[in-house]
């Protein structure tokens, strides 16, 4: 069993920054992947960016350069660097984990609103 539980969200202007922290509890040395997704009111929820055990990260195209994934040394918090922020971004974050197992879990979400 993994727990996730997301931080970070809130309201911010277009171009300001935003960090998301994602804190897993359980069976940590589990977790093979994690991962932020985003979903915007009827939308389906779409991958942002991924970081593996080793260090390996994947970006959707419309955040890379502007958001960097990350996770500390004992892999037990993902973050999520948000720079440059637009309208377009505002939406549930939600934060994924995956077991070697292939087992998944997801956190409860936070909301990210940017203005105009």
């Amino acid at each position: 069993q993994v727990q996730l539980v997301e931080s970070g969200g809130g309201l911010v202007q277009a171009g300001e920054s935003l960090r998301l922290s994602c804190a897993a509890s359980g069976s940590i040395f589990s977790i093979a992947t994690m991962g932020w997704y985003r979903q915007a009111p009827g939308s389906q929820r779409d991958l942002v960016a991924t970081i593996t055990s080793d260090g390996g990260t994947n970006y959707a195209d419309s955040v890379r350069g502007r958001f960097t994934i990350s996770r500390d040394d004992a892999k037990t918090t993902a973050f999520l660097q948000m720079n440059s922020l637009k309208p377009e971004d505002t939406a549930v974050y939600y934060c994924k984990a995956v077991l070697f197992g292939l087992k998944v879990y997801w956190g409860q979400g936070t909301q990210v609103t940017v203005s105009s």
